[in-house]
């Protein structure tokens, strides 16, 4: 295994020889892009089957709703599916799927071809055509892609819903699309147990008029008995889709025709519906899962978001399909049944690329080395983060105990927004530097800009911008376009830039370093101090797991820094601050950052509350330290966490000095 070097000191990673050896993309990629973006951008749209060539790579007159490959016409399902079985690749395993309860199923693409064409031709026989919306309130299970796929191949419009989100949740997605059918299961495995989900999709339809059938597929069967049913409304999939033909004639739609609505989690209003088309969307999603992931014929490759995370929309479904990629998909938690249970499962498929989130990592972190140790992993080659900034220690610990220190890591920046990847390393090319994102990918341009559109000097920190149109960005907000002018490019109208929302700086290399969300951003004593750079320093203390940092009003120094942190093999926030841990902690971040930016209180508490994606809510605790109430929380992974934070907080204030 390599040495790798102690956190702290300023570490570079050049690409392993064998890997930029073999590597799918040169450094001669950026020039190429640099020197001609459209013709860059037609080069990789011309590696998906166009039904009809495109007229015009982009047209920005009707920024910021801008048109790629306009007049050219492709199927989306077609380009995932039916173009490997028509080249002879349908032996070829499209999917390995893991169930929760140790059930598991393999799918070639010639099966999965037949599936998509049964549920077409079912999602047809119930109405729905081109341009209606459907929702999907599933699990991670092999029908859940089939049935997002089916939907493209008749042009209908998706949304997919996380399967643990509440009827509320679930419902404002329903109504807010107009969903002609909802898609859910009976019942769904969570954490070892089986719980009943109908009663939740019928709550969340009730007297929305526009649903006219709810299609239910069978997952837990007798362990969620008396399933509640409307007749007439409500449909076996068993009864309409196993029974339907296999063979279905895909009609072309335009490049802009819309593919799918996904969610955000504002931090402030009701969330927004992203559109996200289908030409751009998918010339940006393939590309950049072939350039990042650097993909192989004979790879297994796992990225393991729930698949109603846009993560998972471009690199678990559209981006692999369409690159015939074999990818292994995972029901259940993580720490089900056991804390190995990943591990387990890259050593049973021979997994080759990996991509988690730093929050996966972190968890990992607290059982210790021995955890990964207790597996092969030899068949690792490549691991990727996505989510929120890795702190450079998760980095470290993701590269030298699960990589082997082997591993290139593609640390990816983007959002729901942008579609698909901005930030990257091309593994075989960048030099990698942990805790960074490393430089935009060629043929997309970002920067750090102070509040004028101004470019920020090296180690300065402002907000990140997309300067130049991008083939994967979002078109609108559905049903309020002013909301997505407003949201994302007002702010820097008369520059064209897209605000990211994310503070960030860039070194003297030019490499982004992401800070946190700009509501983030703490102030003290006018001095800015990122979240993401007081959260790295805490977990750099052996102590600390996990942290999140906030700013509360402080009527000296504007905010003062209150620190939430999981301590290493703790579970229980009642434990005694033993051994001066906050006084510990804070002169850590004081020798690691500074002075001003030691935190004034340490809560230690059992979790921190994150999105299904594994963002950190920090949100959520500003608005309880400053005694206002929260925002959406429909987007939390488990709403009991905010819960015990409160709780934590209430304790710690009744016994603060």
């Amino acid at each position: 295994m390599t040495d790798v070097p102690a956190p702290g000191q300023d570490l570079l990673f050049p690409p392993p020889a064998e890997f930029a050896a073999r590597a799918n993309v040169d450094a001669g990629e950026y020039a190429r892009a640099a020197a001609d973006p459209e013709a860059f951008w037609a080069e990789k749209a011309a590696r998906l089957q166009w039904d009809e060539p495109w007229h015009t790579v982009f047209d920005g007159s009707t920024m910021p709703t801008a048109q790629w490959f306009a007049g050219g016409r492709l199927n989306v399902a077609v380009n995932c599916v039916d173009r490997h079985v028509t080249a002879g690749r349908g032996d070829k395993v499209a999917l390995h799927w893991e169930g929760e309860p140790g059930d598991s199923r393999t799918i070639t693409y010639a099966e999965l071809q037949e599936e998509v064409c049964r549920l077409a031709n079912a999602l047809e026989g119930l109405g729905v055509g081109h341009g209606d919306r459907v929702v999907l309130y599933l699990p991670v299970l092999p029908e859940t892609i089939v049935a997002t796929l089916a939907c493209a191949r008749i042009g209908a419009v998706v949304s997919l819903v996380f399967g643990g989100f509440s009827a509320e949740a679930l419902r404002f997605r329903v109504a807010d699309t107009g969903a002609r059918v909802l898609v859910t299961t009976d019942g769904q495995f969570r954490r070892g147990s089986a719980v009943g989900v109908k009663a939740a999709a019928d709550a969340a339809v009730e007297g929305l008029d526009h649903v006219e059938h709810v299609l239910v597929l069978r997952r837990t069967g007798d362990a969620t008995p008396d399933v509640p049913w409307t007749p007439g409304r409500d449909v076996w999939w068993h009864d309409v889709v196993d029974t339907a033909s296999s063979e279905h004639e895909a009609p072309s739609f335009d490049a802009e025709n819309p593919l799918f609505i996904i969610y955000t989690s504002g931090t402030t209003g009701r969330p927004k519906g992203l559109v996200h088309t289908s030409g751009g969307y998918l010339t940006h999603a393939s590309w950049t899962h072939w350039a990042v992931f650097d993909l192989k014929d004979d790879d297994v490759y796992w990225c393991q978001a729930d698949l109603a995370w846009v993560t998972a929309h471009t690199y678990e479904m559209y981006g692999p399909l369409s690159n015939g990629a074999t990818q292994v998909i995972y029901e259940g938690s993580p720490l089900t049944p056991h804390p190995g249970r990943h591990f387990e499962v890259i050593e049973k498929y021979g997994v080759t690329t990996y991509y988690t989130a730093p929050t996966l990592v972190r968890t990992f972190m607290k059982h210790g080395p021995e955890l990964p140790a207790r597996y092969d992993l030899s068949s690792l080659r490549l691991l990727g983060s996505v989510g929120e900034a890795i702190n450079p220690e998760a980095w470290l610990w993701l590269h030298r105990n699960v990589g082997g220190g082997r591993c290139p890591i593609v640390d990816t920046w983007w959002q729901s927004e942008t579609g698909a990847a901005v930030v990257a390393p091309l593994p075989g090319v960048t030099p990698l530097k942990p805790g960074s994102g490393t430089v935009p990918l060629p043929g997309l341009s970002a920067t750090v800009v102070d509040d004028a559109g101004e470019e920020v000097a090296p180690g300065v920190q402002g907000v990140l911008v997309i300067t130049k149109p991008w083939p994967g960005m979002a078109r609108t907000v559905w049903g309020d376009h002013d909301r997505f002018v407003r949201s994302y490019w007002e702010p820097y109208a008369e520059r064209g830039y897209y605000l990211a929302g994310d503070s960030a700086t860039k070194d003297a290399d030019g490499y982004v370093w992401i800070g946190g969300r700009i509501d983030d951003v703490l102030n003290v004593s006018g001095h800015r101090l990122s979240s993401i750079e007081l959260e790295s320093a805490l977990v750099s203390h052996p102590r600390v797991a996990e942290a999140a940092v906030v700013g509360a009003p402080d009527d000296t120094t504007g905010q003062r820094i209150i620190a939430f942190v999981i301590t290493r093999g703790r579970a229980d926030a009642d434990d005694p601050d033993d051994a001066g841990l906050t006084a510990a902690l804070r002169a850590h971040v004081g020798e690691r950052v500074g002075a001003i930016a030691k935190p004034r209180d340490v809560v230690v508490v059992p979790d921190l509350p994150k999105t299904r994606s594994g963002k950190i809510m920090r949100r959520l605790m500003a608005d309880m330290t400053a005694g206002r109430s929260g925002g959406d929380v429909t987007s939390l992974q488990d709403e009991t966490a905010l819960a015990g934070v409160e709780q934590a907080w209430a304790r710690y204030l009744a016994t603060r000095p």
